[in-house]
């Protein structure tokens, strides 16, 4: 039986990243109840290690929320506690936890997730990262319905967003934040007039965007400049994309494709004065980039204080 039209629905919210926040903040705007919010708990961070809360439960306490953090649903208690709040619904924003099967069957309505991609391509972690690694033109969200898979369960809406030359996992990320946010209060209206249609995911075209590692920003001038492009989109600001001269580590923050039909020295040379870089296919020009414990600076800038000489290679590795 459908829910009365002034009725919103009694939901917890899971999530832990900025990612996250923008469907938080929503909800509160809206006539439905966040009853509680978890979120992973508190980390060490920064320099002098200190215990940071999430983004997610900074604004959850900011809004005088129930805040809970279990490290697992198996702890004691976990498990009554969210018994307790009797929600009608969950819905969860890279929460970063797995959820068992009592918690996903507890809801009157289960548990719905917003997934920053079109599923099945790029189920898990880093979804926003690989789509632009991969050089896909579009991308998006899926509310899907959570099952104990990896994000596997019934799509029940999507939502699109192009993905151009110049898209970088920031503004790509706040893209599809909103758009996360706009598609659940549509999923919920529809939970509430129990209109909602799901869509079983084909078996076709499933893809895993695995995990980002702090390794995978080291730049390989052999690589393509379009890849390399790709790379320092993705992974900028976090972990960052960077070469290693003189044993040391320089950030490459942005760069320009400088299409080139012939490969007219070894990769990783330094082709002029304005830090065009050789790639195995075409060449870069480094345009920000930042010392080790320096501020990001401008190529030029960059120059004045680091001598780096036409010809030579810009990498120690090659």
């Amino acid at each position: 039986m459908a829910l009365s039209k002034k009725s919103g629905l009694r939901i917890v919210f899971m999530g832990t990243p900025e990612f996250a926040c923008v469907a938080l903040k929503t909800l509160l705007s809206s006539y439905h109840e966040v009853v509680a919010v978890y979120s992973q708990p508190p980390r060490p961070a920064g320099r002098g290690h200190c215990l940071q809360k999430s983004p997610v439960h900074q604004c959850a306490e900011q809004a005088g929320l129930p805040i809970f953090t279990p490290l697992r649903f198996s702890e004691p208690d976990a498990l009554s506690n969210f018994q307790a709040l009797n929600a009608d619904i969950v819905l969860v924003a890279a929460y970063g936890l797995i959820l068992p099967g009592t918690i996903l069957e507890t809801p009157r309505y289960g548990c719905l997730n917003i997934h920053a991609s079109l599923l099945p391509r790029w189920r898990g972690a880093a979804p926003i990262q690989r789509a632009i690694m991969a050089g896909d033109t579009t991308t998006g969200v899926t509310i899907m319905q959570m099952d104990t898979g990896l994000d596997t369960g019934d799509m029940l809406l999507k939502g699109t967003v192009p993905i151009t030359s110049s898209t970088t996992a920031p503004l790509l990320h706040d893209d599809l934040a909103r758009l996360g946010a706009t598609l659940m209060l549509e999923a919920l209206e529809k939970v509430r007039s129990e209109s909602l249609s799901p869509e079983v995911q084909p078996t076709e075209g499933v893809t895993y965007a695995e995990k980002i590692s702090k390794e995978e920003g080291l730049l390989d001038w052999r690589e393509s400049d379009f890849v390399l492009d790709r790379r320092v989109r993705a992974l900028n600001p976090w972990p960052g994309t960077y070469f290693l001269r003189e044993g040391k580590r320089y950030r490459v923050m942005e760069v320009d494709v400088i299409p080139c039909d012939q490969v007219s020295s070894p990769p990783g040379t330094v082709l002029d004065h304005h830090l065009t870089i050789q790639c195995g296919q075409g060449a870069l020009r480094l345009k920000r980039l930042q010392r080790p414990g320096k501020s990001v600076v401008e190529a030029h800038d960059f120059l004045n204080g680091t001598r780096i000489d036409v010809g030579t290679l810009i990498s120690d590795s090659l």
